[in-house]
């Protein structure tokens, strides 16, 4: 298991207050340190803000670019290696519009924005405005790859560590802890002769990784958020949930099976004995995960199928390749019942969707980077939308009781 982020999270306001960079700083320089002599890899330190309209009230382009240039060079300098400036608000309708400029003038700040939370419900018009920015973010890259840095929200909280859907609340600064850890669930269930005994294996497996952990924050003297244990992947055969998912029994990832498989992986992450944070469940980004992005390539896994499994797990829709001509209106249809599913289930879920210009769907992806699996773009079967889901209300989804 590695850690995959240290996230710190502290309001840095405008302009920027120099005692909190430096407070932020002497973490840094403790608490990577801190974990690898605990003998933990750790891959990145990083910094997220409140969400930035609160920052920045009314989210001038130029003001929001400003922001994240300063503050990306400001913590980069001192062992940060990626910024999460948090989400545009529905409230602040303005907000959404700056990002892909500030993504694209930036190398290492991530942005999200909230498509639907308990206290709004679910935004239309936040909705189409995250569709908008995915399409706006896809002809910067030749891959693509600007999308990587943003992802809708919905029914996220403030304090998930993993990026990009980190922000930060109204507290003093604080951290938590966002893991690589696929190979437990694969070592777990490898090493088993029964159901149970596969569960137990992955149950204790996460639960002495976690009292180290644990340890460690303690002896940083900052508030602590918790653990991330969402076994997010690497795009390797033994360290993919995929993997994982077929050691359970599943033929192949995407087959009947597969959400039944996704259940018991995430159920058994719920009873797990650790201070639980952000999705703390199953995550299943295709680009991410050796297996998926095979079984995606082979048309046995579907954004349905993702979608359907996010129910019962995961964080939602990740790094998924899509065709480059889709439409604003394709993609609202789609971030519309992620939206919505996130509420009715009271769970957090999150898109972030990578159309690839020049793609068309069953085209191989040809991504150059040492984080990414290449498969093949995936179709993605929606109309825009009509009649009152097409209009501009909010509504409210209540979770089911």
């Amino acid at each position: 298991m590695k850690i995959r982020s240290i996230t710190y999270f502290a309001n840095p306001g405008w302009p920027l207050d120099e005692t909190v960079l430096q407070d932020a700083a002497d973490f840094a320089a403790i608490a990577r340190p801190a974990y690898e002599t605990a003998g933990f890899e750790v891959q990145t330190v990083r910094f997220a803000t409140p969400p930035f309209p609160q920052i920045l009230p009314n989210c001038e382009p130029e003001r929001v670019i400003a922001f994240a240039q300063k503050l990306e060079t400001a913590l980069l300098s001192v062992g940060f290696e990626y910024i999460a400036i948090g989400p545009a608000l529905p409230e602040i309708p303005e907000s959404y519009a700056v990002i892909p400029g500030m993504i694209a003038a930036t190398e290492n700040v991530f942005a999200s924005g909230v498509m639907s939370a308990p206290n709004i419900g679910v935004s239309l018009p936040a909705v189409r405005a995250c569709a908008q920015i995915i399409h706006d973010l896809g002809p910067l890259d030749p891959n693509g790859f600007a999308n990587l840095f943003f992802t809708a929200l919905g029914n996220v909280p403030p304090g998930a560590p993993f990026f990009p859907a980190a922000y930060h609340d109204e507290g003093g600064a604080s951290f938590a802890i966002a893991t690589e850890a696929a190979n437990l669930g694969v070592e777990a269930f490898s090493k088993a002769e029964t159901l149970t005994e596969a569960r137990q294996n992955l149950t204790t497996a996460l639960e002495i990784n976690a009292q180290k952990l644990i340890t460690v924050a303690e002896s940083l003297n900052l508030r602590f958020g918790g653990i991330d244990y969402s076994l997010a992947p690497f795009p390797e055969v033994e360290l993919s949930l995929g993997t994982a998912l077929e050691r359970l029994g599943v033929p192949k990832a995407g087959l009947h099976g597969s959400l039944t498989a996704s259940a018991i992986i995430a159920d058994t992450i719920d009873r797990a004995d650790f201070p639980h944070c952000g999705f703390s469940g199953m995550m299943l980004p295709v680009l991410e995960d050796a297996t998926l992005a095979a079984r995606a390539a082979e048309g046995v896994l579907s954004i349905k199928d993702m979608l359907l499994y996010s129910a019962v797990c995961g964080t939602g829709l990740d790094t998924v390749p899509l065709p480059g001509d889709i439409t604003v209106e394709q993609l609202t249809a789609v971030l519309l019942d992620l939206a919505t599913l996130a509420l009715r289930l009271d769970k957090p879920l999150t898109a972030r969707l990578m159309p690839i210009p020049g793609k068309k769907a069953s085209e191989p992806t040809t991504f150059n980077f040492p984080f990414f699996a290449n498969s093949r773009v995936m179709a993605l079967e929606a109309e825009p939308l009509e009649g009152y889901l097409g209009g501009d209300e909010k509504f409210v989804v209540h979770p089911r009781k």
